[in-house]
């Protein structure tokens, strides 16, 4: 992402403790069976590195660079390597757009809801492409929008997603970009695109008061509410609305939620 991008995210305890929550057993497992010892991987987008590690693993004694324009995030990338005795794993603050590597440096490039973030998808791609060897992998997983819920109560907090969306596409990011990823590479140039698509599934009881807690620190924040408010987005009222609905799905017995993605995997010919 570009140094003048604002994160849409931003950087919660409460969104900090679903970035560690994520691995790439979990969420880069269509990427795994592709990797082996010896590749050169490309992490573009890493965050805290929770899943860097997992595909530095997969890859020693290869070297895995991560990159994120956060330097807090690339502390915490930096610290979980050093913890886990990942010697392959070096991590980088930077700009996905003007990556200080040459070109045909990787044999892969992975993304895990980068993407969506990003303005210029186009740019993005193709400084992925520069840096990636001739038969490289590109390999992604994007957030579905329209795929995404809570039930019960999914009709009625339908607008509370579309808000998100709004809010996400005013800064700039795509909140459809894991329906779209398969398009995307083609228009980019690379070839055998291999797409699906899979669920951050919240169904256990646990799992569902973590979910509420991270949509209550995140979307009904006085920051999230102010720019809806302001662009117009929503109103007070509504979000009002939409923290009763929240409640009654949480304190419900048959609650579950779920966040939907799309995957990706392309060749660079």
């Amino acid at each position: 992402m570009s140094e003048e991008q604002d994160y849409t995210m931003g950087y919660s305890e409460e969104f900090l403790q679903l970035l560690h929550r994520r691995s790439a057993e979990t969420h880069a497992a269509h990427l795994l069976p592709l990797l082996e010892p010896h590749q050169s991987v490309l992490d573009f987008g890493c965050g805290p590195g929770t899943i860097s590690v997992g595909l530095a693993t997969a890859i020693a004694p290869g070297e895995l660079h991560g990159i994120d324009k956060e330097e807090s995030q690339i502390n915490m990338a930096r610290a979980a390597a050093k913890a886990g005795g990942h010697e392959n794993a070096t991590f980088h603050v930077g700009d996905v757009t003007d990556l200080p590597f040459e070109d045909g440096s990787f044999d892969v490039a992975h993304c895990h809801a980068v993407l969506m973030h990003v303005p210029d998808t186009e740019a993005t791609l193709a400084e992925v492409k520069r840096v990636l060897k001739p038969g490289g992998i590109i390999s992604s997983r994007e957030f579905i929008l329209s795929s995404s819920f809570l039930e019960p109560g999914a009709e009625e907090t339908a607008p509370a997603w579309e808000t998100f969306g709004n809010l996400l596409a005013a800064n700039g990011g795509h909140p459809q970009m894991g329906r779209e990823l398969k398009r995307k590479f083609l228009e980019a140039g690379f070839t055998d695109v291999r797409a699906s698509g899979s669920f951050d599934f919240f169904g256990a009881a646990e799992d569902v008061a973590f979910f509420h807690a991270f949509i209550m620190d995140w979307f009904y924040s006085p920051e999230v509410i102010a720019a809806a408010t302001q662009f117009g987005l929503a109103t007070q009222e509504q979000f009002d609305q939409w923290r009763e609905g929240l409640e009654e799905w949480k304190n419900h017995p048959g609650a579950v939620g779920a966040i939907g993605f799309g995957e990706a995997i392309a060749t660079k010919p």
